[in-house]
């Protein structure tokens, strides 16, 4: 028989598979689509042209991961991008953010903002600290029982406690502001220019369906900004090949360590025997067991739809059912004749702008109008885009003289109002989010050859992603940390026994990490070794 069986050959999916593998136990990755990856893939999306589909840009994967699988070793280079991030304002402004030159660019709008970016900095790489050591940990968990039951979690809780009390007063307040406030109001309390609080509050809406100032959307833009690239801090890259040469070197990595993975391979119910999860049964009818089963689904399609509601605790399945989904994310992939010429810096001969993360939203104030626009209309008229232009990093995505651009586009509805389908408005606002580019880069709609469009029904429909929402489930502080998926199980263990979770609906989070797949395989082993010792005593 199998030890375990990972229902998912997402990147969390493969990252759990690895580590499992690398303890000697036997292990099946099963996957629905004919390819591994998840939402981290790189696919040909129009004759000739390659590029990540939907996940599109790295700096959270977990430097820990990226050692331990080795995956340079296996074919895994990531580059830095020239430019963090370019915003055109209108027809002359705009604003470039990189290493040493933020502050230069910032004083064009206020010298106030660019005295002020150092201290700024400052606090929050010392809130972004705290969370890159908390990312590896299991959280502590509220477990029902006896005193000696609930030990372990006490002191888990106690070391975090003692952690806390180490930082200073100041630092303590800053994690207080980041973990209440709104992104719009934590950034108006630095800075007085339009641009760079633009700039820095994009982040509080990428893959959140809310405003600059819901309240919480501050911790969402501290979630972006604890990664890093190649040993830099906060940077952000781009994976030669796309995003699915990340996780084709997870697979590798795997399958040198036994990993068995199975593509095209849907599992269609979590078979349970005596109240305990005991296997799998495939859209094929062909039934799987294994010692335990680890799911890297989001956490409401497990419960929801692979596992007997009967089987589940009834406050348990509600609380699942009511899992907040939904990023209000609309997903592009384009070819292009050229490079994008912007009316603010024109030019179609490849520049540092042209490598870096463009974004089109030039106030917190257009993206909140974008997000009241999306909860009335359906999508905003005015939306948020973000493009990158991987070719110009990564020449072989397309062929010689063409490139491909991904479009991160925001808002939309993850269900439109008044029942209709976004089958039937794909190709309206697809045109729309082209349109949307071409205000700030007149050549760029007749430049397109080709695209690929993922609205939230897309997303769900080809990767799983609930409402289009591709963290798993809304980093909202009733849905972090120990709260995630829920208290009582933030230990990567469900209420049914020898069923885990290891995708992004677990801490710490979305983003492409692989922190969730390193933790749930360290409490799966812990658990067997726990069984093993039962049985050597017995």
């Amino acid at each position: 028989m199998r030890d375990a069986i990972i229902i998912g050959g997402g990147h969390n999916g493969l990252v759990c598979a690895f580590y499992l593998a690398r303890a000697g136990l036997k292990v099946t990755v099963l996957e629905r689509r004919p390819v591994v990856g998840g939402a981290a893939v790189t696919e040909e999306f129009h004759p000739g042209f390659r590029n990540s589909v939907a996940a599109y840009t790295v700096s959270l994967l977990n430097p820990k991961v990226i050692a331990d699988m080795e995956l340079s070793k296996h074919g895994l280079r990531i580059v830095e991008r020239p430019l963090s991030n370019f915003l055109p304002l209108d027809d002359t402004r705009y604003l470039k953010l990189g290493a040493g030159r933020t502050a230069q660019e910032v004083a064009k709008f206020s010298q106030r903002d660019a005295g002020r970016l150092e201290d700024y900095g400052r606090h929050l790489d010392s809130a972004a600290d705290l969370l890159r050591e908390l990312v590896l940990q299991t959280p502590p968990n509220r477990v029902q029982g006896s005193w000696l039951t609930a030990l372990p979690e006490l002191i888990k809780a106690g070391k975090l406690g003692n952690r806390m009390r180490g930082l200073s007063l100041a630092t303590q307040r800053e994690l207080l502001d980041l973990f209440t406030k709104s992104a719009g109001d934590y950034l108006d309390g630095w800075f007085e220019s339009a641009p760079i609080k633009a700039a820095f509050g994009f982040d509080s809406v990428v893959g959140n369906y809310g405003s600059p100032y819901t309240p919480g959307s501050a911790y969402v833009l501290l979630h972006h900004v604890f990664g890093e690239v190649n040993g830099k801090k906060g940077a952000w890259g781009h994976a030669m090949g796309g995003m699915g040469a990340i996780t084709q070197a997870m697979a590798k990595a795997a399958q040198a360590q036994g990993v068995e993975i199975r593509t095209g391979c849907a599992v269609e119910e979590v078979a349970l025997e005596e109240g305990r999860a005991r296997g799998v049964v495939t859209a094929g009818g062909e039934r799987l067991d294994a010692r335990v089963l680890v799911s890297n689904l989001n956490p409401r399609l497990l419960y929801t739809r692979l596992v007997d509601p009967g089987a589940l605790p009834g406050d348990f399945l509600r609380r699942m059912q009511a899992w907040r989904c939904g990023s209000g994310t609309f997903r592009m992939n384009v070819a292009l004749s050229e490079l994008p010429s912007f009316s603010c810096l024109p030019g179609s001969q490849a520049a540092e702008h042209h490598g870096s993360g463009i974004i089109i939203a030039p106030s917190l104030q257009y993206m909140d109008r974008a997000y009241m626009d999306a909860r009335t209309h359906g999508w905003s008229r005015e939306p948020i885009v973000e493009m990158l232009i991987p070719s110009t990093l990564d020449p072989g995505l397309a062929p010689p003289g063409r490139h491909v651009a991904s479009l991160f586009c925001q808002h939309v509805a993850p269900q439109l109002p008044d029942g209709a389908s976004w089958d039937a408005h794909r190709e309206e606002v697809a045109d729309l989010m082209i349109a949307t580019v071409d205000r700030y880069a007149p050549n760029f709609r007749r430049s397109v050859l080709g695209r690929q469009i993922l609205t939230p029904l897309d997303l769900e429909r080809t990767f799983g992603l609930v409402g289009g929402d591709i963290f798993h489930g809304a980093l909202g502080l009733d849905q972090l940390f120990a709260a995630r998926p829920m208290l009582g199980h933030a230990d990567y263990r469900g209420p049914i026994p020898g069923l885990y979770t290891c995708g992004s609906g677990t801490h710490p989070g979305g983003g492409v990490t692989g922190a969730p797949g390193h933790n749930a395989a360290r409490e799966v082993l812990r658990d067997v070794a726990r069984g093993q010792r039962a049985r050597d005593l017995a």
